[in-house]
């Protein structure tokens, strides 16, 4: 999911929550007014029935059973309610319902108390919530006031309360009409367009405030797809950049971080070409001179064979004729290596049997190996077919067999072998040779890198298991060395396999 759709889910989202909460809020607010509404009429009530009848009490004490009669004509006009007398604990005395409380019945005499309270100022509570001697598990609104007896002498506390009880109407044709009225013109109304008008926003928000950022996305996958080489990718920066906001300023850095990468890659670019032509003119111009030295050595060499009074110096001359063909070597693995390190460098590639090409190797160094005492053989039991320049990968494979035979002493074993599945093709080439010192088998592919074992070209020095590392990256495989001092090494090429 993206954040332009992750921004707009969010946002409209929010406007359905807020809507919901309208809703609710309209809702409660409606009950509340419902609420009061009702208690001011009761509230009116009750004071109009005190001021006509303020000995409610004594009424009460003379015709207990006509008092009843009285508080049910008191109520004709106001449905939906009670009308109890209460003594000053707030046992019910009276009531003006079907259904009479049982004798000693109490209500909360706090809620009581409550509404003679906010009766007097208004400000301490819109309503009051109160008990309903019909439905005791339901609370109603109330309204009280205080009653006292006729004496001389002023009573501190009221004698006794006239209680009133009134209860939500019931949800008749009329009152859901008024519901769905108000929900449906006035309340759902106001919803839609909140819904509409936060749908609007997201479209804007998304549409205006993420744009530049969805520009600097389609920048970076551009920059990613063609890299330093391209066109600007994403314009001029200072256009953006005096927008002023947290985007432009992001896209402008981003501007100039590629500007300054482009610009180092030109130059890492440039020193690399050069570097590979230094490398390649160099290995060119020393071939010629070398090849012309060893070949002089070697003739010198034949000359004094057989000497007597040369023989001291024919000793030194096969150290510099060993010295001389080395850097010869060297000179040519370091123009091998350059070429296979061109960009324009393809390679060639053929589907064929890599067992094959072991048995070739094998006839290949099997003279060498009967001359060292060293038993050289291909241990591969099928047919493993893959994709290889034969010629490159060929010539990698020699210089890992020509490296273990180097280190393996007489009456040591070499060992080739390619096997395979669906995923990969793996060639080994093991030996029971001296082995290496764990420090250098994670370096023993390094160009130029000395170990304490050597290398196959170059006594110590050369580039035999480097080109063997940059052959297999351009079969887009790997290699990877495990040895063990006096223990052998074993060196496995893992290739992809063919399709």
């Amino acid at each position: 999911m993206t954040v332009r759709l992750r921004l707009a889910l969010t946002i409209f989202a929010t406007g359905v929550i807020t809507a919901l909460g309208v809703l609710v809020t309209v809702a409660i607010a409606f009950q509340r007014f419902e609420h009061e509404n009702v208690y001011e009429r009761a509230n009116a009530f009750l004071g109009r029935v005190v001021a006509l009848h303020p000995d409610l009490l004594d009424l009460r004490a003379r015709d207990a059973d006509g008092f009843t009669a009285f508080l049910r004509n008191l109520l004709l006009f106001e449905p939906d309610t009670q009308l109890y007398l209460l003594d000053g604990d707030g046992t019910v005395l009276a009531a003006s319902g079907s259904m009479q409380p049982a004798p000693g019945f109490k209500v909360r005499l706090a809620p009581v108390r409550e509404a003679v309270a906010v009766a007097g100022d208004r400000r301490r509570a819109a309503y009051v919530m109160g008990d309903d001697p019909e439905h005791m598990n339901l609370d109603a609104v109330i309204a009280a006031r205080p009653l006292r007896r006729t004496l001389i002498r002023a009573q501190a506390e009221p004698a006794g309360f006239l209680y009133l009880v009134s209860q939500p109407p019931s949800l008749n044709v009329g009152h859901a009409e008024v519901y769905r009225s108000t929900l449906a013109g006035t309340a759902m109304g106001g919803v839609l367009a909140l819904i509409v008008g936060m749908t609007v926003c997201a479209a804007w928000i998304v549409a205006t405030v993420t744009r530049p950022l969805r520009d600097l996305s389609a920048a970076v996958a551009r920059a990613q797809r063609e890299g330093f080489e391209g066109a600007d990718v994403i314009g001029p920066a200072g256009a953006a950049a005096r927008r002023g906001d947290e985007f432009a300023r992001l896209r402008a850095g981003f501007h100039e971080l590629l500007a300054r990468l482009r610009a180092q890659w030109d130059a890492l670019r440039r020193l690399d070409q050069f570097r590979r032509e230094g490398v390649s003119n160099l290995s060119h111009d020393l071939r010629s001179p070398l090849t012309a030295t060893a070949a002089c050595l070697e003739t010198l060499d034949r000359r004094w064979l057989g000497d007597p009074a040369r023989v001291d110096d024919r000793a030194l001359l096969e150290v510099a004729l060993r010295n001389t063909r080395n850097a010869a070597q060297l000179v040519r693995s370091l123009g091998d290596l350059a070429l296979l390190d061109e960009p324009q460098f393809k390679l060639r590639p053929m589907t064929m049997n890599i067992a094959e090409m072991l048995d070739d190797l094998v006839m290949r160094f099997a003279d060498r190996a009967s001359r060292a005492g060293v038993t050289l053989h291909n241990d591969s039991m099928a047919a493993v077919f893959a994709a290889v320049d034969i010629e490159l990968f060929e010539r990698a494979l020699a210089n890992l067999v020509d490296n273990a035979l180097r280190h393996t002493p007489s009456g040591g074993r070499v060992t080739l072998r390619a096997d395979g599945d669906r995923q990969s093709v793996l060639v080994i080439v093991s030996d029971t040779g001296s082995g290496i010192v764990a420090g250098d088998v994670e370096r023993m592919f390094d160009r130029l890198y000395s170990g304490a074992g050597g290398d196959a070209e170059g006594g110590g020095k050369g580039l035999g298991l480097a080109i063997v590392k940059r052959i297999v990256e351009l079969h887009h495989g790997e290699v990877a060395a495990r040895s063990m001092p006096g223990q052998g090494t074993r060196v496995t090429i893992r290739l992809p396999a063919q399709a």
